[in-house]
This record gives structure tokens, C-alpha cells and sequence, in this order.
């Protein structure tokens, strides 16, 4: 029976740090990030879509979707940012259902989903146990502005747009608490994995 245990967090919380730890544990992970950028790929449908519905100007060249180009379309509007969720979010949730289910199938002990807005999708049904990557919203905010370069202003605007990650942690079936080491964050996984025999 495979343990399906989703990973969440908030922006510069170190999710994707905890995400390649599961690495070291011979646990696969499924990267809805990751998902989200081949669905739009030439060819597949969601692409095809997105072409129908935003027009050739948002290809280069090559007819690859050109990300900004969209980014700017949809981010000041917020009608088209729902059309462009609702061709993309059930592309990527279709991918990541049949590769859980592959897993599932070949017997694997257990496997991660890793969704940024698990929450906010209502997407815990898709997992039986969730874990939530925390920081403190100081050490998120130094972290974002460094990582990416935002003034604070552009950083808290960024946290803002999101659940805050206090709400996710109410959530979740368990907690990695990010604010120390990578040392201290690698031992709270592996003896929260050790709980739920799945190493």
C-alpha cells in the first residue's frame, strides 16, 4: 500500500530544499511546478489551448510559449488569469494523478506530491498525509528579498498574495520547522518519515 504524502509551503519557505531531500530516501516526487511547465509545451493540449484562447502573440519564435509575454497578460487581469488557471490547473492535476497512480501501481512504498497551493486548491484529497515547510515570516521575508532581489515592499506583496503560512501549518498533518540548519530540517524529515514507516 503506497504512503501518498503531500508537500506544501509558502514562497522562500524552503519547500524545494525539503522537496530533493526525499531524494536521500529513495521517495519519488511529483513537482506540480514542474508539471505546470510541460503541459504547456508544444503539442500537448493545454498549449494548444492557451494559443486558442491568448493568440499567437504570447509564442516566440520558435512557437514556444513565451511565460512572460503571458505573465504580463494575465497578471493585471484577473479575468484572464482564471482562464489561464482553468486550462493549465486540470492539465497538471490530470499528469500528476496518473503518475501518483503509476507509483501507486508498481508498488512503490510511498510518494510526494509537491503542490505549492495544495490548500488553496482543496487538492488534500489527492494525498492521505500533508507536510508543511515552515518559517517564520522575518526569516521569509530576508530570505525572498535576498533570493530574488525584491525591495521589501515587492517581498511582502509576494507573502500577501498567498495563504499565510501559519493558516498551512493549522492544516497540515505535520510540520518542518525551516527556520534553522539544513542540518536540523533534514532530521525533523527523516524522523517524521521514520513515524510514518516509510523508511
Amino acid at each position: 500500500m503506497t504512503r501518498v504524502i503531500g508537500l506544501t509551503g509558502s514562497i522562500a519557505s524552503g519547500k524545494s530544499t525539503v522537496s530533493l531531500m526525499f531524494d536521500e530516501f529513495n521517495i519519488p516526487v511529483i513537482d506540480a511546478d514542474k508539471i505546470s511547465r510541460e503541459v504547456v509545451m508544444p503539442g500537448e493540449k493545454a498549449y494548444e489551448q492557451i494559443v486558442d484562447t491568448f493568440g499567437e502573440e504570447v509564442l516566440r519564435e520558435d512557437k514556444s510559449l513565451d511565460r512572460k509575454k503571458l505573465g504580463a497578460i494575465v497578471f493585471k487581469n484577473e479575468e484572464k488569469r482564471q482562464q489561464l488557471n482553468n486550462i493549465v490547473h486540470p492539465a497538471v492535476r490530470e499528469k500528476m494523478l496518473e503518475r501518483r497512480d503509476a507509483y501507486t501501481t508498481s508498488g512503490e512504498k510511498s510518494v510526494v506530491l509537491d503542490i505549492p497551493l495544495l490548500f488553496e486548491s482543496k487538492l488534500k484529497g489527492f494525498v492521505e498525509k500533508t507536510i508543511v515547510v515552515y518559517v517564520d515570516e522575518d526569516v521569509q521575508l530576508a530570505r525572498l528579498m535576498e533570493r530574488d532581489g525584491y525591495s521589501e515592499e515587492e517581498a511582502h506583496q509576494r507573502i500577501n498574495a498567498q495563504m499565510p503560512v501559519k493558516k498551512k501549518a493549522e492544516l497540515a498533518d505535520a510540520i518542518i520547522d525551516n527556520n534553522g540548519t539544513r542540518r536540523d530540517t533534514y532530521q525533523q524529515l527523516e524522523s517524521l518519515l521514520r513515524e510514518w514507516e516509510v523508511i
